[in-house]
């Protein structure tokens, strides 16, 4: 049980280590490619730098999210050989066309990083959209391949195996639409509002420094619409799993008993013995309306299903609240945005605000850390839901317990090899006030 476990903790930390790259990733080159755009268009030379810098970090998290990818690679045929015996010929075709769009990305980034004075303006920006797209297909590709363990489609079950494989339907199963906006809606609010949020608590220094205040605003462009729009993306998944998981959905709100017009329920901890969500707000009929838009529609609990097919309910519960009260948060921050600047105020200059944002900063990457949680927990105890169990398709080898340790150190190592990295791009970035001449770098 102990190498068991061992391996579920390794695949779980190589997971939340690796997304938080592959996100910044998905969304940094937006970032990068509108402040060139800024530049080309106005001349202000502000812009430049903050393309030149952001691109940097973008190849500084490319190259890490490569390295934790290369070993996610691995760790899926070492530690999971019944799952990928089992599910190898349904879901190849999304990881190949991941690698893919992987190399297209890494071309064009070179192409992006090298090509500045080599290429015309035109093309270099189309270079870093490029970069922009691959990333996002990247992870679409990747979220499908997630989604189909979610709600397995085209394949039929033959003696305990899959024949009449079809992986175009393996690829358009019903999960993959509210997946994938789900996951790209919140990589570009995570990383415009982290960006955002590190620019802000600068600005709270220094108001008036002016490569701060254009990267406030180029990440804000970003970060904020994605941001506003994602509790609608949040309510299309949260139908999804109404319909196709009813214990995941169970799990998330707390809900052990099958009842009409089901509460919503606001924080509380689920009390499995007892049966029972201590401890919270319920708004009467609010998750029936919710996940079927019908206030007395039947909510099918954990009652539903035997008690071996229940996920672990404090885990999951808990990160579903975490996720919805950081995600409102960030919404909330948004509207906050859009409405100063529809009343043409200084952001930088609102105080409170720019607290706010500074606050901001790493709420979305832990919003995604606990979203991740709820999708991948919350479909235990199956790693293909009603197909296989994640106890069938582990690795029985001993001795897991070392690369663990091993593998986790490395991430560590990495992570603060990272944050130095990019610690230092914000450091040494130009100091220039609003209105002033030449930029001249900060001293370390």
């Amino acid at each position: 049980m102990g190498d068991v476990l061992a391996a579920r903790s390794q695949m779980a930390v190589s997971l939340g280590f690796h997304i938080l790259f592959a996100v910044v990733g998905i969304a940094m080159p937006v970032l990068m490619i509108i402040a060139e755009a800024r530049w080309r268009r106005t001349g202000d030379a502000m812009y430049l730098e903050l393309a030149r810098r952001w691109a940097k970090g973008t190849a500084i998290l490319f190259a890490v999210g490569a390295v934790s990818g290369t070993v996610l690679s691995f760790e899926l045929g070492l530690l999971w050989p019944g799952f990928m015996r089992f599910a190898g010929a349904i879901i190849g075709m999304p990881f190949s066309l991941e690698g893919f769009a992987f190399f297209a990305e890494a071309i064009f980034l070179g192409v992006y990083l090298y090509g500045w004075q080599r290429i015309s303006p035109r093309a270099h920006i189309a270079a870093g959209a490029l970069v922009a797209v691959s990333g996002a297909a990247s992870a679409l590709f990747v979220v499908i391949a997630n989604a189909w363990m979610n709600s397995p489609v085209g394949f039929r079950l033959q003696n305990g195996a899959p024949v009449d494989v079809d992986p175009i339907a393996a690829m358009l199963t019903p999960a993959a639409f509210p997946e994938v906006l789900h996951m790209l809606l919140a990589a570009y609010a995570a990383t415009g509002f982290a960006v955002a949020g590190i620019h802000g608590f600068m600005l709270l220094r220094d108001r008036r420094n002016a490569f701060h205040r254009r990267a406030l605003v180029v990440a804000l462009i970003v970060g904020v619409p994605a941001a506003i729009v994602q509790p609608i993306t949040g309510d299309i998944s949260a139908r999804y799993v109404a319909r196709w998981q009813p214990p995941k959905l169970a799990a998330m709100e707390g809900q052990f008993r099958t009842q009409s017009g089901a509460p919503l329920r606001i924080g509380g901890i689920p009390d499995v013995s007892a049966q029972r969500t201590r401890w919270a707000i319920e708004i009467p009929n609010g998750l029936s309306l919710l996940a079927f838009h019908d206030p007395h529609a039947l909510v099918r609990g954990l009652d539903a299903v035997p008690r071996r097919d229940w996920p672990p309910v404090p885990i999951v519960h808990v990160a579903f609240q975490i996720m919805v009260a950081l995600g409102t948060y960030l919404a909330l921050l948004g509207v906050w945005v859009v409405i100063e600047t529809l009343r043409r105020r200084d952001l930088a200059a609102n105080r409170w605000l720019m607290r706010a944002v500074a606050a901001a900063t790493p709420m979305g990457l832990l919003c995604i850390e606990a979203g991740w949680t709820v999708t991948e927990v919350g479909r235990q105890p199956w790693v293909i839901y009603g197909v296989m169990r994640t106890a069938d398709s582990v690795t029985p080898m001993p001795g897991l317990i070392v690369p663990f340790l091993v593998i986790s150190a490395l991430y560590c190592f990495l992570g603060v090899v990272v944050v130095w990295l990019l610690y230092d791009l914000v450091i040494r970035s130009p100091i220039t006030r609003e209105g002033e001449g030449a930029m001249a770098p900060v001293a370390a």
